[in-house]
């Protein structure tokens, strides 16, 4: 029998974590600091998308939009994006998460497509405002991805078989 002093060093534990395989310890990575990304970044984007941006379009655009209208306008726009700022706050929910990935990409998409528009034919300043808006819409994207890659598998939830 060996004695302890022949063993690599390593720390000795006894609690249930070591019960685990040790690819599934060596992998967990903490899910607060990407929650508190997501969460500032989605809180960000929905100040710069309902305010900031109708008026520096205002302002820019040779033809002047109302800026009212504008914040009007977008908050419409944003209302399901209003809707799952609670799922984003909390940020634990795979499920509902995975929901709020694909509304962020049906956003990020058409953000895409307006500054494309926005390429032919808008000023500079312009570009970089809706740019500005697809780079926060694919930040949060990214935060959400992995977030929901270091959330717990939603897979493997144990049923209890049904009692008839």
């Amino acid at each position: 029998m060996p004695n302890h002093s022949d063993l690599p060093d390593s720390p000795i534990t006894t609690n249930s974590a070591s019960t685990e395989p040790a690819a599934n310890r060596e992998t967990a990575k903490p899910i607060t600091p990407m929650r508190q990304r997501l969460l500032v970044t989605w809180l960000i984007w929905l100040g710069y998308r309902l305010l900031v941006l109708p008026v520096l379009i205002s302002v820019f655009n040779p033809s002047n939009p109302d800026i009212v209208g504008g914040i009007f306008w977008y908050g419409l726009w944003l209302l399901p994006a209003f809707i799952l700022t609670p799922v984003i706050v909390r940020g634990r929910s795979p499920y509902l998460l995975l929901v709020g990935s694909m509304l962020t990409l049906v956003y990020l998409g058409a953000s895409g497509v307006v500054l494309f528009t926005r390429l032919y034919g808008s000023s500079a300043a312009e570009i970089l405002v809706c740019g500005l808006d697809f780079l926060l819409l694919l930040l949060i994207n990214t935060w959400l991805f992995l977030l929901l890659k270091r959330l717990p598998s939603m897979n493997n939830v144990v049923k209890q078989p049904r009692s008839r």
